[in-house]
């Protein structure tokens, strides 16, 4: 019996996969709403809250809040979009346990029927 998968595979490689999702994040963080296929935009959903509540915790001014920007930075690999994580987005949803992106279903793609969602910040 083969050991099962722990993740939805995208094809390539893990690293190829984990690129594609932090350029699926910052992109979400950058317009704060895209269209995606159903399957990466439920696979985005927990990398994307995992962010937001480690913006949460760097707004404290203390040694751990700038291990966290930094482990942002590392994900994001994108200064903008950490910034505006940081400083914008995070302060946001200091009010709010989780649930910080909502998933649309919008139907199929005309080329390839493929399940069409929108992810967006709530």
């Amino acid at each position: 019996m083969p050991e099962p998968r722990r993740s939805k595979s995208f094809g390539g490689s893990s690293s190829h996969q984990r690129l594609m999702m932090a350029n699926l994040a910052a992109s979400l963080f950058a317009a704060e709403g895209i269209e995606t296929t159903e399957a990466k935009a439920k696979a985005l959903r927990p990398i994307a809250e995992r962010l937001i509540t480690k913006a949460k915790k760097a707004q404290n001014s203390d040694a751990a809040s700038l291990h966290k920007i930094r482990q942002i930075q590392a994900f994001l690999n994108d200064k903008e979009m950490t910034n505006k994580l940081v400083k914008n987005l995070a302060p946001r949803y200091m009010e709010r346990n989780g649930g910080y992106v909502r998933i649309l279903k919008l139907g199929e793609r005309l080329g390839d029927k493929a399940p069409m969602a929108r992810i967006e910040l709530v």
